[in-house]
């Protein structure tokens, strides 16, 4: 007799996918196809859970957040990327760039920054996260070795430096 038991892990990156789009994704909204942006939240939190005590469990920052009891909702994290995506949408030089590990939503580049003084540079980026409860990352555009430190930011920091942060990229 053969027994075949689920794997909780492959069970979770399955929970994670997204079917592949008609087109890309360009806002972290149009990218909430997967499982665990429809499914019932207690599903979604019990299965992470689950997994997350049991392997290496990637998921969107906003799970983690909610995980941690520093989202009271995952629409309340949603609304953070709404915020974010209608902010940057509208203006010029923005890009969504949903390209990212398994379970991550995507990050907000500056195109224009690209082209450093100096040569190509890795641009500016707006990333979401769950290390802080501002929920937002402004990472600088950079050259060269090593990785530039994210600055902690909320939507309203955002809102009120945009273009501050466009003038220095």
């Amino acid at each position: 007799m053969v027994r075949v038991e689920a794997m909780l892990g492959l069970e979770w990156s399955s929970a994670l996918e997204a079917p592949n789009p008609d087109e890309i994704a360009l806002t972290p909204a149009q990218a909430r196809r997967s499982w665990v942006n429809r499914a019932p939240e207690h599903e979604v939190l019990t299965m992470f859970r689950s997994v997350r005590d049991a392997e290496d469990a990637p998921a969107p920052w906003w799970l983690r957040a909610l995980d941690r009891g520093r989202l009271r909702s995952r629409a309340e994290g949603h609304a953070v990327e709404d915020a974010v995506s209608e902010l940057l949408a509208a203006r010029p030089g923005w890009v969504f760039v949903p390209w990212v590990d398994l379970g991550e939503v995507g990050y907000w580049e500056y195109v224009p920054s690209e082209s450093g003084v100096y040569g190509p540079a890795t641009p500016t980026t707006v990333q979401f996260t769950d290390s802080h409860r501002g929920f937002v990352h402004l990472v600088p555009a950079h050259r060269g070795a090593g990785r530039p430190q994210p600055i902690d930011f909320t939507v309203a920091d955002l809102r009120a430096q945009i273009e501050d942060i466009e003038l220095i990229a």
